[in-house]
């Protein structure tokens, strides 16, 4: 795809990035689809879907309790606990505010480890990344931020998003819709917004403004970017999806960057 070729005059030392059509077959690359960035918090979609696959095998219920006090799992995928950004403090009750949650993804990770009596990595891998065959996407940290993956491997979640295997297709649907509608909060690097909408694990795109997705992206745009300077974005409207890794931080630099790569895709997409 030549719109990924813009990628190549960016302010960035690294950077790969894969266009995954709705039928699973990639539409373009662009850069070293094999070498291995941080995701930061690119990582909450793949642990979501583990945590999701645990749902589906009965491990627990998405209602049951977790987190503080009135908070369940299905409120902990969606940023809706309470639970403040990067500690274990309760800031709010649950379900009245959409407040981006770190230590909310690291409970999750803690209540799957318990009830499958495993290590969440070690769940992550039999249940998300080896059947997908994401042979270079590890988590040696931190549920929330600390993933380890290349393009190559996001391609195929891409592709695992828009056609689920491993998930029944209502669970997926249900995770890229908005989970407790309504809430206002900030969006991280792009402020406060209202509604703030979510799913389960999901930043679903709506009408927020601003935006790290384009002007011409869907409403119904889900997926999730990351303070190392990382996205994954699946345009259900498009019948696309689009994944992009560099090694620079997120910061002023991407503001515009990110959307008009992500316009230019959609209208290459348009033919």
């Amino acid at each position: 795809m030549e719109s990924l070729g813009m990628i190549a005059q960016w302010p960035v030392a690294n950077a790969a990035a894969a266009v995954v059509r709705q039928d699973g077959t990639v539409a373009g690359t662009h850069g070293p689809v094999d070498r291995p960035f941080r995701l930061a918090s690119v990582t909450k979609p793949l642990a979501a879907y583990a945590v999701l696959v645990a749902y589906e095998e009965g491990v627990f219920e998405l209602d049951d309790p977790a987190g503080p006090e009135g908070s369940t799992v299905r409120h902990l995928l969606a940023h809706a606990s309470g639970l403040a950004f990067d500690e274990h403090k309760v800031m709010a009750p649950p379900g009245t505010r959409r407040l981006y949650s770190n230590a909310g993804f690291e409970v999750l990770g803690d209540t799957v480890a318990k009830a499958a009596d495993m290590p969440f990595a070690e769940y992550l891998r039999q249940a998300v990344l080896e059947p997908l065959g994401m042979a270079g996407t590890s988590l040696p940290g931190s549920p929330a931020a600390d993933g380890v993956s290349t393009a190559g491997d996001l391609a195929r979640f891409a592709a695992e998003l828009q056609a689920p295997r491993l998930l029944h297709p209502s669970t997926v649907a249900a995770a890229t819709s908005v989970a407790f509608p309504g809430l206002k909060g900030v969006l991280p690097g792009y402020g406060h917004q209202n509604p703030n909408d979510w799913g389960l694990g999901f930043e679903i795109r709506d009408g927020k403004s601003p935006h790290w997705t384009g002007a011409h992206s869907s409403p119904a745009t889900f997926g999730h970017f990351g303070q190392s300077g990382t996205f994954l974005w699946v345009d259900p409207a498009a019948g696309a999806a689009c994944v992009l890794l560099t090694d620079r931080d997120f910061g002023e630099w991407a503001l515009p960057l990110w959307p008009r790569l992500t316009d230019a895709v959609l209208a290459e997409l348009r033919g």
